[in-house]
């Protein structure tokens, strides 16, 4: 079995598609929007998020999180000080011998991690 697709509600769509697509690599591909309005974007992979309307309510919960792993720590640093500098919020950063990572917020409040860490 595979996960897919992960699905969040967002205030906006089209400023989640583009952080998305700008910082995770969500630009594979048309993005689909369905009668529902959900607008899916996928990256390289074939992974789907969806971005569902609404938002604006709930702030997610601090363990509430997705994540995406990278090859090396270095390139955790780079993506973590692209995100820095265009003032993406930092909200935990890791720095271990056997992981390096970090967490920012999306646009909507949304946690997102992002780790390289040594499995084994």
């Amino acid at each position: 079995m595979t996960v897919t697709h992960v699905a969040i509600v967002v205030a906006d769509q089209q400023r989640a598609r583009a952080f998305y697509e700008r910082y995770f690599g969500f630009d594979a591909g048309p993005a689909t929007m369905y009668p529902d309005g959900v607008l899916i974007v996928r990256d390289a992979a074939g992974f789907s998020l969806a971005l569902g309307p609404g938002g604006g309510g709930d702030v997610p919960a601090a363990f509430d999180h997705f994540g995406f792993d990278l090859d090396s720590p270095d390139e955790v640093r780079a993506l973590r000080a692209r995100l820095v500098a265009d003032g993406v919020p930092i909200v935990e950063d890791t720095e271990e011998p056997a992981m390096v990572g970090f967490k920012c917020l999306d646009p909507d409040g949304h946690r997102v991690e992002v780790a390289w860490e040594v499995v084994g």
